[in-house]
């Protein structure tokens, strides 16, 4: 890996996108050191770095912001550190590339958030949000839907509640708890931007804890 920090390889101490290859699954993180190839990064959702979102030999993608745009950073995951603070160690499959996709931001908001699947209500919290979409654990009910499922959603910011419909794009379940990613659809211009202020909130406290 060349050794030119924010074009070859995200520079260290900055905020990157880690993307499961060929999903929308995300996690923001934080990139700690920059070694031989070797990226490590501390996710920032601690709810799902207990192994259930990446593996070792999963193919990610890397996204962050530089002066230039976006970029891109195939990689490869070498290993996922659990324990109080996680930390994956990615390794680089490839150069770094521009990439015409803007990964959406993500920050951990925690906010209720209520779900209909016809009949049934789901009540739980949001995880992390970005303007498209967000992580939730709901309180499960049923049968555990299947991805591709659209539903009814009214997210409970302090501003104000987001109604809107999702997609579930990935789900497990853990115990009685139901993990779900979810596209939003059909969000409203300025929802989008109202979501976007709530997220970039939350990346700034993250920031000032990290920095304390």
């Amino acid at each position: 890996m060349s050794s030119v920090p924010g074009v070859d390889h995200p520079a260290e101490q900055t905020e990157v996108e880690v993307r499961l290859s060929g999903t929308d699954v995300a996690i923001s993180a934080r990139v700690e050191v920059v070694h031989e190839g070797v990226v490590s990064v501390r996710p920032s959702a601690s709810e799902f770095v207990e192994g259930s979102v990446v593996k070792p030999g999963d193919a990610v993608e890397v996204y962050w912001r530089s002066d230039a745009g976006h970029r891109l950073l195939p990689a490869e995951v070498l290993d996922v550190q659990g324990g109080a603070v996680a930390r994956w160690r990615l390794t680089a499959t490839g150069p770094a590339e521009h990439s015409q996709r803007r990964a959406a931001v993500r920050g951990r908001v925690v906010v209720p958030v209520e779900g209909g699947l016809g009949a049934v209500e789901l009540k739980g919290e949001t995880l992390d949000v970005s303007e498209a979409g967000m992580r939730v654990h709901f309180e499960g009910f049923g049968m555990l839907p299947d991805v591709g499922t659209t539903m009814a959603l009214t997210v409970r910011f302090e501003d104000g509640p987001l109604t809107c419909r999702g997609e579930i794009i990935r789900v497990q379940a853990r115990g009685a708890r139901w993990i779900m990613s979810i596209r939003f659809l059909d969000v409203q211009e300025r929802d989008q931007d109202r979501v976007r202020r709530r997220v970039f909130q939350a990346l700034r406290e993250e920031r000032a804890r990290l920095a304390e």
